[in-house]
């Protein structure tokens, strides 16, 4: 780890977005072994990625937003709320505006401004819309690291950017599996499927590069990413891991994705 901790944070959090984003294209390669996937076994996985980003909005965003606005003399919970909220309220407009298509929703239950795009496009939209939180969480956790925030050393920013990865993998399948069951080649379903996740990288290096230069606002930034990713669970991951009646199985794998990422966090940080 010696070589990335010699690395300033913009280019830390490149180096850790591009190994999200490779784990996205790593999961839409499984298109090329399956043509679809056990719905028992897709919700679990969406409850496992759900339950990461919700440890990694805590241990990884909002604790160290709340010392780092202590350390600076502030009032603690105000930049962890104002932020939390914002995040919520600005993926709420994002989902709002843009053209998007859950897994296995038909092409009529788009949701976004309408559109004649392709099914293929609106369902790249719905997971870069999970994404676009996640490479900014990895993003502003580089930029803790900067900052020097003691509870956000350089192996809890990676271990964020392993948990983010992590629950990226079914994602990338969650894409390209359904398109190669529309009858999309496998070459395609794959290159939708990694596309989803080309958007992290910018994400991420935009959160380090804005709390780099704007020292002050990282409390607010790190709880954005917080709010923003816990917005995207509770519309988005949760209510479609439940859809098909495996609720057990999301909670469980909910939990074991939360347990998961807090000892990564915990181990690691």
């Amino acid at each position: 780890m010696e070589w990335l901790a010699s690395l300033s944070a913009v280019p830390q959090a490149l180096v850790a977005t591009l190994f999200t984003y490779g784990v996205t294209a790593l999961g839409a390669g499984t298109v090329f072994f399956f043509k679809s996937i056990n719905r028992k076994v897709l919700d679990a996985m969406l409850g496992f990625a759900g339950g990461v980003m919700i440890a990694a909005s805590f241990w990884s965003l909002l604790a160290p937003s709340i010392e780092l606005s202590e350390s600076m003399g502030g009032i603690p919970w105000i930049p962890a709320v104002l932020g939390f909220l914002l995040g919520g309220l600005f993926l709420r407009v994002v989902d709002r505006l843009l053209p998007h298509l859950h897994i296995e929703y038909d092409r009529s239950e788009a949701e976004g401004i309408k559109t004649n795009w392709q099914r293929s496009i609106l369902l790249v939209l719905a997971i870069t819309l999970h994404n676009i939180p996640e490479g900014l969480a990895v993003g502003v956790g580089f930029g803790a690291v900067a900052a020097g925030i003691p509870s956000a050393g350089l192996a809890g920013a990676v271990a964020l950017a392993i948990g983010i990865g992590l629950q990226n993998f079914p994602e990338g399948a969650a894409v390209s599996i359904p398109l190669r069951r529309d009858g999309l080649t496998r070459r395609k379903a794959f290159w939708y499927g990694q596309l989803s996740g080309i958007v992290e990288p910018f994400a991420g290096v935009a959160g380090a590069a804005l709390v780099t230069v704007m020292h002050p606002i990282l409390p607010y930034a790190l709880a954005f990413a917080a709010g923003a990713m816990i917005y995207v669970v509770a519309e988005e991951v949760i209510p479609e891991s439940r859809r098909e009646g495996n609720e057990h199985i999301a909670t469980l794998g909910l939990m074991l994705g939360f347990a998961v990422m807090m000892t990564l966090d915990v181990a690691l940080g």
